[in-house]
């Protein structure tokens, strides 16, 4: 089916997308959950294509795989476990049963708790050793930061609670910035770690504990954790009931539906939590009903694939326009890259096509004026994904929301259209002349027929919010289940780890670096003798 795919492309390649953008075809080529549109039509994509790919999809099982997902069977193979993260959102969806029990119960239950308590931090109820909280700060790294942070920020103009802080590097820089500004007897610090392990996040942990000891009598009073191991936590100074859990079943870039929003729903409350719940929901529900051709993940996904496998193209820009999405882009980069990026499927033969592309992206206008002149005019073909609002927060600024549409628009036009040499040279014609001309208009042609897609939505509220990671989490399953890998679990962070524990006491200096490398024992001298 590759093949096919692929000898359909060279026969299209040559063509303009511009050429295929007829009266009906932004109708033909887009789709509509609720009042969230994806457009595709700017794309080389045609009805062939499309076929082939629906073909794909169901040639390779993708419903019944997707059956198994919402049914609780262990998709993910290497570790046995099921993948439910979509159970943190089934508010009202009835029983999800793993090993014949019903989860449900414990979710909700779960919910209830961490509810309660972000309320009462909110309410004053629950207070620092100065007095009411303050600021909160989440303490972890991977999937326990990049959620929570990302969608923290989307959802500023909802903040009514305490302030948000988040920290995930080792690297002292981030939690001495983070601390500096706050005051340790009315902060109250989340630990987010499913085995209470990690090693960055535990470093940091005790990093703040020994900064809330020097000013308040009891500090892990302020501490809450986010884990299953509870014997850990209790080590540790945090009392049992406020330490939240979830299964294995959730993993950790798939998490931040359940505990580790903790800080999300402290922010923003929890009704406006569970609307960001809903929104997830809204996603799942369409994701398992809609045809093919109607289903916006699964369009996604195809899209995602044309682009990567079939076309070649080694790279994605994620470009909201939506300044409040900037941690979008980086959040992506986990969910995608760290689960399809894989190099055997799922019964351990190698790959025979790419396992998925970089993604990479900033926010717009900002971009525009760095990388958009290689996406652009760069020997690289970039496809781009664009996300807007039709309005913003700022009613009193709308006029500058609509100069930020404008752009957006403006740029996937252009990524389209391009400008050709005898265009560019009428636009420096009268300035240049001759030799001159014909070189200074060269510098001014775009290629164009450069592919795009937009995401388009009324305003970022928490609903949408939910629905954008639900959709973006779907389309990692199918790109997934279409290559035949594991997209839920993540072997390729692991010789890093092991690696680093073992450098350990060499760069202690407890041990020599004779048994490493010539290059890293050459470094750990360097770093050594300037002061490591």
């Amino acid at each position: 089916m590759w093949d096919v795919l692929k000898s359909h492309h060279a026969s299209v390649e040559g063509r303009r997308i511009e050429d295929l953008l007829d009266a009906d075809r932004a109708a033909t080529f887009s789709v509509r959950v609720g009042e969230m549109l994806f457009d595709y039509s700017k794309t080389n994509l045609d009805e062939t294509a499309l076929g082939l790919l629906t073909d794909l999809l169901d040639r390779t099982g993708v419903a019944a795989k997707r059956g198994a997902m919402f049914a609780g069977a262990a998709i993910n193979e290497t570790e046995g476990r099921a993948v439910l993260h979509t159970a943190l959102r089934n508010l009202d969806g009835g029983p999800v049963e793993v090993d014949g029990q019903d989860v449900m119960p414990g979710v909700l239950a779960t919910l209830d708790r961490m509810a309660q308590f972000a309320a009462d931090v909110r309410d004053g109820r629950v207070t620092g050793q100065g007095g009411r909280i303050t600021d909160v700060v989440n303490i972890g790294i991977g999937g326990s930061d990049l959620g929570p942070a990302m969608a923290t920020r989307a959802l500023a103009p909802y903040h009514d609670g305490p302030r948000c802080h988040f920290v995930s590097n080792v690297d002292p820089a981030d939690i001495s910035e983070v601390l500096a500004g706050l005051d340790p007897a009315t902060t109250l610090v989340i630990v987010a770690s499913k085995t209470f392990t990690t090693i960055e996040t535990m470093t940091n942990a005790r990093t703040a504990k020994a900064w809330m000891s020097e000013r308040v009598a009891d500090p892990t009073a302020q501490f809450a954790a986010l884990s299953t191991d509870l014997q850990k936590t209790g080590a540790f100074g945090i009392p049992e009931t406020r330490v939240f859990g979830f299964e294995d079943w959730v993993g950790g870039r798939y998490s931040m539906w359940g505990p580790i929003g903790l800080s999300l729903m402290i922010a923003i409350g929890p009704e406006a939590f569970r609307a960001f719940l809903r929104g997830g929901q809204a996603m799942d529900r369409h994701f398992q009903a809609a045809e093919w051709r109607d289903n916006m993940p699964a369009l996604l996904a195809m899209v995602g694939l044309w682009h990567n496998q079939v076309c070649g193209y080694p790279t994605r820009a994620v470009l909201p326009y939506d300044n409040r999405l900037g941690r979008l882009p980086a959040y992506l980069q986990q969910l995608e890259m760290e689960s399809n990026g894989k190099g055997v499927s799922m019964d351990g033969e190698t790959l025979q096509v790419p396992s998925g592309p970089v993604v990479w992206g900033e926010p717009g206008t900002n971009g525009q004026h760095a990388f958009y002149q290689l996406i652009h005019q760069g020997t690289q073909v970039v496809p781009c994904e664009f996300l807007v609002a039709a309005r913003g927060h700022e009613d009193d600024l709308h006029h500058q929301h609509r100069l930020l549409v404008a752009n957006c628009l403006a740029q996937s036009e252009a990524l389209m259209k391009g400008r050709t040499l005898d265009e560019a040279r009428e636009k420096v014609r009268g300035k240049y002349d001759g030799d001159e001309l014909e070189r200074q208009a060269k510098h001014r042609v775009f290629p164009g027929n450069r592919p795009s897609t937009t995401l388009a939505y009324p305003q970022l509220t928490p609903e949408t919010l939910g629905m954008i990671v639900a959709l973006y989490e779907h389309r990692v399953f199918v790109e997934g289940a279409v290559l035949g890998i594991n997209s839920y679990d993540q072997w390729g962070v692991e010789l890093g780890k092991e690696l680093a524990t073992a450098l350990g006491p060499v760069v202690e200096g407890e041990e020599d670096a004779g048994g490493k490398d010539g290059s890293t024992a050459a470094l750990v001298g360097f770093l050594r003798a300037n002061g490591l």
